[in-house]
């Protein structure tokens, strides 16, 4: 391991006048972004879980899809609590794939909603689950990125 692969899994950066700390992911506001993002997680896929076993021929492209937020919510809070800049991509990068999800599936629920008899947690926007799903991947994408420039 270099001194370079070091620094950017610990979460420290190099610079001119020696190392400085990076911006904490998993400390004050990222708590709760973790928080929010592992609450997630074990919703949908508890929802996705049960979903399938009880009903799934009922809505399996809904429930299939539910059970893909949870992988991507999964990702994300491990992303975050594990920290370093490597990590702190990987997050940013999910966060945008989550968003772009969120506003496909919402606005494919919206148009066609005959292919989906039940919800999925992105349907409406994640109307559901009182808009966080599309408000989320925003928050986390900005957070991620001011970690970036700390």
């Amino acid at each position: 391991m270099t001194d370079t692969d070091r620094t950017e899994d610990s979460g420290i950066s190099p610079s001119p006048a020696g190392p400085k700390q990076q911006f904490e992911l998993g400390t004050g506001p990222g708590r709760v972004l973790v928080w929010f993002y592992g609450v997630f997680t074990v919703a949908a896929a508890s929802r996705s879980l049960v979903e399938m076993i009880l009903d799934f021929d009922k809505a399996p492209l809904a429930y299939v899809l539910s059970a893909a937020a949870a992988l991507v919510y999964g990702f994300i809070t491990y992303s975050l609590v594990r920290g370093g800049e490597k990590a702190r991509r990987a997050a940013l990068v999910c966060c945008a794939a989550e968003l772009a999800g969120v506003l496909v599936i919402g606005t494919w629920t919206l148009v066609e909603p005959s292919a989906f008899p039940d919800a999925t947690v992105w349907s409406d926007f994640g109307m559901g689950y009182l808009f966080i799903p599309v408000i989320l991947p925003v928050t986390g994408m900005i957070w991620l990125r001011r970690a970036r420039n700390a």
